[in-house]
């Protein structure tokens, strides 16, 4: 039988908190402490203009040359200080996390071996810096290597947009070495397969979109998720009440990636849609071991995973913004109200 889920109060909890002002000003103070450690060198790769558009929505996941400054190339001190950025961005858990992530590198050197294609090394993790920080006009900071995406876009020095946030696991399962039994992104499995189980055959025919999980996220890398994908499988609305706890449970390990003031945020937004409209969909098999992919998707936003590769032991899951990714809405607002930019120089 499935876990029993009481989140329903923990999301209540997160919607009274304050909002992100205090989260934006801490970012900031995290840049700038950041980039007046660096030298000149240093700075001309880390600091980016806030106006490139094409670049500052040049996410991706995997391994890649990047724009930005690498771990590699800071001391320990600077080091220090980019993860003290990166842990303004997420909640402590989740940071935990994210530190996991890097570290399966390592794990991943020793499995593929030296005829590997790619480098496999903790220390290729860029952080971008878009625009001043604490200025009164945008802007924003990336940090991003193999399977970690943060962007984050501040707005009038108090508005702070969090998404793509994209964290992926290669192995999902570690079972062997140092780091044997761990698993990054435990729940993000687990609370899914939960929800599948608690389905009813005739739920599931639903639930099930396809009886074969595709290779990836079906949204890959994209600036901007339009009509990609469309809500589809269970929805809120034919659950029974204990199955839509699991599946706010679900969505709540997306929602708290977060740190508590960007998860209220993000808690708000999901308060005001309709909850009863998002949709549960999976697609390949049900066993452990074997591929497979669900999709979390309501008015105002969308989370994919996919564990297929490397025989399903490899984990993407991204939360997505249908509205604010990159913060669309929020600079369209700012703009609107009479700041010296236009839109066009800034949003497409």
């Amino acid at each position: 039988m499935p876990r029993r889920h009481h989140l329903g109060v923990q999301f209540r909890d997160i919607m009274s908190k304050r909002n992100g002002n205090d989260t934006a000003k801490r970012m900031a103070g995290a840049v700038e402490a950041f980039i007046d450690s660096l030298q000149p060198e240093q700075k001309s790769k880390a600091q980016l203009v806030f106006s490139n558009e094409k670049e500052r929505r040049n996410w991706h996941y995997i391994p890649r040359d990047r724009l930005g400054l690498p771990l590699k190339e800071m001391d320990g001190a600077q080091r220090a200080m980019a993860h003290r950025l990166v842990a303004t961005g997420l909640s402590p858990g989740v940071y935990a996390r994210a530190q996991t992530i890097i570290q399966l590198e390592t794990v991943l050197a020793e499995l593929e071996g030296p005829t590997r294609r790619f480098s496999r090394d903790p220390d290729l993790y860029f952080v971008s810096v878009f625009g001043a920080p604490g200025s009164d006009e945008p802007w924003g900071w990336r940090f991003e290597g193999h399977h970690i995406s943060l962007n984050f876009t501040i707005v009038d020095g108090r508005l702070a947009a969090s998404t793509p946030i994209f964290l992926g696991a290669n192995p999902a399962h570690v079972r062997h070495g140092e780091m044997k039994g761990a698993r990054a992104l435990r729940e993000e499995e687990d609370l899914a397969r939960d929800l599948l189980a608690s389905l009813d055959e005739e739920q599931k025919q639903i639930a099930v979109v396809n009886d074969e999980a595709p290779p990836d996220i079906l949204t890959r890398n994209l600036p901007r998720v339009e009509d990609e994908v469309v809500p589809e499988g269970l929805s809120a609305q034919a659950m029974t009440r204990l199955q839509r706890d699991v599946l706010e449970a679900l969505v709540n390990v997306y929602v708290t990636r977060l740190p508590e003031e960007l998860a209220e945020h993000e808690g708000r937004k999901l308060k005001e849609a309709d909850p009863l409209a998002i949709h549960f969909a999976w697609a390949g098999k049900e066993q452990r071991g074997k591929g497979h992919y669900y999709r979390l998707q309501g008015q105002t936003f969308l989370a994919e995973y996919d564990n297929t590769q490397n025989d399903a032991n490899h984990i993407h899951a991204v939360w997505r913004d249908l509205e604010n990714d990159f913060g669309d809405d929020l600079l369209q607002r700012h703009y609107r109200q009479g700041h010296s930019h236009s839109v066009s120089e800034h949003v497409h």
